[in-house]
């Protein structure tokens, strides 16, 4: 009962309203029609018109309101990429959008459609080669974003993989450093550094990157450096270059020099400590078992300084560069030369990884840089790596290491233009640099090496004139006086003193006398000794 005594007085209430509301509406139109001086019909005509326009009016204000408001969320959410608690949906700022980058990226599918490179963030400066974008990432992304997509990007711009490079930044994950060339690398000559520039380069150099700037290496110090490339990419060009660039920067250091090719490094013979022009795997050996000494009594001479509590010894520098070092790991296919072989590849990995601590650093050069060309275990034991043009990326693995194109932003030695001569990849400290070696003039390089050797006798001259007297000073003495190079046993045993006649005894005493180890003269034929291997003994003795 008591609902429906409830609907009834609700219909009664609602009649009730639509008579007062007609009621209402029939006077205001009353009105109107006596203000207006209209007819009924003409009057209900034009109210019902206003009334329509008023109600599409606020529709399409509504409506307005409700897309712009839209709008203005999701660009505040692409553009702005609020910092890091900003809450989006009260942000108002909006910021334009870089249009270059933002497509590059998108196009390349390292950025979302929804995302954009803020124009804010962006600075673009001007290179004698191209352009330097430096520029931060969506909040999403990361280098490593860029660094797997780098070939897309180069055919965004229109370009080769070559003319664009990765600049990793180590203080924001964001933060992207890329560089596009306007043609190809080295497609322009480029000034050679003079002595000067060399003299202020901080570390060794070994050549112009692609902005035309030197690059290298920040030292030779406990690193050692593998090279390779196919024949006639420019090796022999670049390595010319970086001994000269090693005889500016390191004034004092010990150069041993193998000439795999026997003539291709001739030109630094005089500023050698010790220079062999040979393709003998057994003077490799020799030289790799000189120097293993060595390095194992400067490890001897350092454990007695910290027993006793004293500071570490300094010592001079050796760098040990041996050109076509594949020549001398390979065997004959007998057992005896297999045996031989692995017995040089483990003295080899020794020398390089454990005298490095003693300051004995290897830079080896090959041109077979396949995978049976340098033993693993030695390929393996050098922190530089510099490749030339290769026609396979096994080759390149080869040199550059088998985990190489996973590293970041690698750059394909196959793709290298081999009629560029010396352009290689250099990879160091875990960042793959294209560079292009020097190409000096020989005049330059004969400059550097007579300079260098012209000192290094002063400096010989000095300290075995403060020394004191010994056979040995007294043979070096005996043979610059008498201005020769070598000089015969039968000759110069006498003269320090040795009276044995017998030509064997005679030989064993004088070598005891001056510490060193006779050999023979050009020909072969008669055994004394060369005034350069008394000097160097003078040197090593000093």
């Amino acid at each position: 009962m008591g609902k429906k005594q409830q609907a009834s007085e609700d219909s009664y209430g609602q009649a009730a309203g639509a008579i007062g509301g007609l009621a209402i509406a029939f006077g205001v139109l009353a009105a109107i029609k006596d203000k207006l001086g209209l007819s009924w019909p003409a009057t209900v005509m034009l109210t019902a018109g206003a009334l329509v326009a008023l109600g599409f009016g606020a529709w399409k204000l509504k409506a307005t309101i409700r897309r712009l408001w839209a709008g203005e969320g999701n660009v505040t959410a692409a553009l702005r990429q609020e910092a890091p608690g900003e809450d989006a949906e009260t942000a108002t700022e909006t910021v334009p959008a870089d249009p270059v980058l933002t497509e590059a990226l998108t196009t390349a599918g390292i950025i979302g459609k929804d995302e954009v490179i803020r124009a804010d963030e962006v600075q673009v400066a001007a290179v004698p080669t191209g352009r330097r974008y430096d520029f931060l990432l969506p909040k999403t992304r990361t280098v490593k974003d860029v660094e797997s997509r780098l070939p897309n990007i180069a055919a965004y711009f229109g370009v080769s993989r070559l003319q664009v490079k990765l600049e990793r930044s180590y203080d924001n994950e964001r933060r992207v450093r890329l560089l596009k060339l306007d043609q190809e690398p080295f497609s322009s000559p480029l000034p050679l550094p003079t002595r000067r520039e060399i003299e202020a380069f901080k570390g060794v150099p070994l050549g112009h990157d692609v902005t035309g700037q030197l690059t290298g290496v920040p030292t030779f110090n406990k690193a050692s450096m593998l090279v390779g490339g196919m024949s006639q990419t420019g090796k022999t060009t670049l390595i010319n270059g970086l001994i000269t660039c090693l005889l500016i920067a390191y004034e004092e250091f010990d150069l041993y020099l193998l000439d795999g090719k026997i003539c291709g490094l001739i030109t630094f013979e005089k500023g050698c400590f010790r220079y062999e022009a040979s393709d003998s795997p057994d003077v490799f050996e020799s030289i790799v078992d000189e120097l293993t000494a060595e390095g194992m009594s400067r490890y001897r001479r350092k454990q007695e300084a910290l027993r006793n509590r004293q500071p570490s010894p300094k010592f001079k520098p050796v760098i040990f560069i041996a050109d076509e070092v594949a020549n001398f790991f390979g065997d004959d296919g007998t057992a005896k030369g297999k045996e031989k072989a692995a017995r040089v590849a483990e003295k080899a990995r020794k020398l390089v990884s454990m005298s490095l601590e003693s300051g004995i650093s290897s830079i080896w050069i090959t041109q077979r840089p396949d995978k049976e060309a340098i033993p693993p275990k030695v390929r393996s034991q050098f922190q530089y790596r510099l490749c030339l043009y290769v026609d396979s990326e096994g080759t390149a693995k080869v040199v550059l290491g088998d985990s190489y194109f996973s590293t970041a932003a690698p750059i394909d030695p196959t793709t290298l233009n081999p009629h560029v001569k010396g352009q290689g990849v250099l990879f160091a400290g875990g960042t793959s640099t294209l560079i292009r070696g020097f190409e000096f003039e020989d005049e330059f390089m004969w400059s550097v090496v007579d300079e260098i050797h012209d000192r290094q006798k002063r400096e010989l001259a000095e300290t075995l004139e403060e020394a004191p007297s010994s056979p040995l000073k007294q043979a070096i003495d005996l043979m610059q006086r008498e201005g020769v190079d070598f000089m015969p046993t039968a000759v110069l045993a006498p003269a320090l003193g040795v009276t044995e006649t017998r030509p064997g005894e005679r030989g064993k005493q004088l070598s005891k006398l001056l510490g060193a180890a006779s050999s023979k003269d050009e020909k072969g034929v008669v055994r004394g000794y060369w005034l350069d291997d008394l000097i160097a003994a003078a040197k090593s003795g000093t």
